[in-house]
């Protein structure tokens, strides 16, 4: 199988997820700015988790297409990664009514600790089919470091909530500044590899 469907699939799941984020944010009531501030911890969750929905986005189109078949593996990996994605926007409403309470934070980090460990997994499925390409496992060696330390992060966020909350917040926001950009030299390979 070709990676375009698992591509063209993955990305109206995403654009969907984005879309019922967008639905959650409400207008408040009183037409004043207080009234609008006071909305800050809504709006805070809602950038958060389109930033990690837009960063997924980005890294799974350059990973699946380092895919140079898709198999059952690669198929359910996916799929396990989609829905721990698809669990965002619940999280983020979550959170976002929920700013200063340590659960609701740490359910978040829970959240995307699973989707990082998810990744890992995706990531994990498609590289055993490059064992033979040095380039490739130098890559993949440090797409894998990049994302346990991500993962790492988000569980020590999910402890760190019920000791101080904001500090929880900057660390699931970090893997984030991470993954902004895809991995140096992930772009070369896949353009290599459609050349």
């Amino acid at each position: 199988m070709k990676t375009n469907r698992i591509e063209a699939f993955s990305d109206g799941v995403m654009a969907i997820l984005i879309t019922i984020m967008v639905l959650e944010l409400k207008a408040p009531h009183d037409p004043t700015p207080a009234s609008l501030a006071a909305l800050w911890p809504v709006f805070f969750a809602y950038i958060l988790s389109f930033a990690i929905i837009a960063i997924y986005w980005v890294n799974h189109h350059y990973l699946i297409n380092l895919a140079v078949r898709v198999d059952a593996l690669i198929l359910w990996a996916n799929m396990n990664l989609l829905f721990w994605i698809s669990l965002i926007p619940w999280v983020t409403v979550y959170l976002g009514d929920n700013h200063a309470l340590p659960f609701p934070v740490a359910l978040y980090a829970a959240v995307s600790a699973a989707g990082a460990l998810s990744y890992f997994f995706l990531r994990a499925s498609i590289a055993r089919h490059h064992h033979h390409e040095p380039e490739f496992r130098r890559l993949n060696k440090t797409m894998a470091r990049k994302n346990l330390i991500a993962l790492f992060i988000y569980l020590v966020a999910i402890v760190v909530a019920f000791i101080y909350t904001p500090l929880a917040l900057v660390l699931i926001a970090t893997p984030a500044i991470m993954y902004f950009l895809p991995e140096h030299g992930i772009g070369f390979f896949v353009n290599k590899r459609s050349s």
